[in-house]
């Protein structure tokens, strides 16, 4: 699934592509299960309204939009699931099987969403119902705050970080990619990180996010960016989906151990 630097991602492409143009028309697939708004509602939001912002909150893609007088007209909300991809194309590019929306935008582009396993999400919202993540963010938060969230929780670090109550954003891989470089086991209780652990956390946790928003985030399944093109963060992976693998700092094979039900990948020797 798309984590907080796929999204991130996307939306900055979405943003630089799409925003301040006027979504004209709207085209919603028969399938009901990518429609977490009715496909009315979605339309009736959508069409004539402009785009004026397109942003990541949380794992979600917030588009902004507004009446033709510029007034605040409501949010369109998506998430992209497992397979989502939203892109921004020219009308003449081939349609994939599984696209569930175009928008057609004035500025005589397509804006599309793609989803063949309808894990994501569309959703809009009234200008009165603003959308937030249920978490703190994670490229931001605090030091002071993300101590706060880890103090005197009994559950595995790496459950910890993947609670989106918590932190919105954070996913499997950049969990298992963080906790590596800051040395520390995905089973280890959060209540037992000392405050030097839990301060190298905060700082290879952010570094992870951004290398990876850089990089354009991590294309190991079906994840593209709003022009199609694939993420490369992957080619840094220390220890996601290494099972087996020689680590790169100690030689030693990287492990796989099952936490809640998640995958986790971390080496026994670099990782206390």
């Amino acid at each position: 699934m798309p984590e907080l630097p796929e999204v991130e991602t996307v939306a900055n492409g979405l943003n630089k592509r799409a925003a301040g143009t006027t979504i004209e028309s709207v085209w919603i697939g028969e399938k009901k299960q990518p429609l977490k708004s009715s496909a009315r509602a979605i339309a009736k939001m959508l069409e004539g309204a402009k785009i004026t912002l397109v942003r990541r909150v949380g794992k979600h893609i917030v588009a902004d939009l507004a009446e033709p007088d510029g007034e605040p007209r409501g949010q369109w909300i998506i998430h992209l699931g497992m397979t989502g991809s939203t892109l921004v194309v020219d009308p003449d590019t081939p349609l994939p099987k599984h696209t569930h929306l175009i928008a057609k935008l004035s500025s005589g582009k397509e804006l599309r969403f793609v989803d063949p396993r309808m894990f994501g999400k569309l959703a809009v919202r009234a200008k009165s119902d603003v959308f937030a993540a249920p978490g703190l963010e994670p490229l931001t938060v605090s030091l002071e705050d993300f101590q706060k969230l880890f103090r005197g929780r009994n559950t595995p670090i790496k459950s910890a970080l993947l609670n989106q109550a918590l932190l919105s954003g954070v996913g499997n891989i950049y969990a298992d990619e963080a906790l590596f470089r800051a040395g520390i086991r995905p089973r280890r209780r959060a209540k037992s990180l000392s405050r030097a652990d839990l301060t190298r956390l905060h700082e290879k946790v952010g570094e992870v996010l951004r290398e990876a928003v850089e990089l354009g985030g991590s294309s190991v399944n079906d994840y593209v960016d709003a022009e199609g093109n694939e993420g490369f963060f992957q080619l840094r992976h220390n220890v996601y989906q290494r099972t087996g693998e020689p680590c790169f700092t100690c030689k030693k094979p990287i492990k796989r151990v099952v936490i809640a039900g998640r995958s986790s990948h971390y080496c026994q020797n670099c990782q206390k």
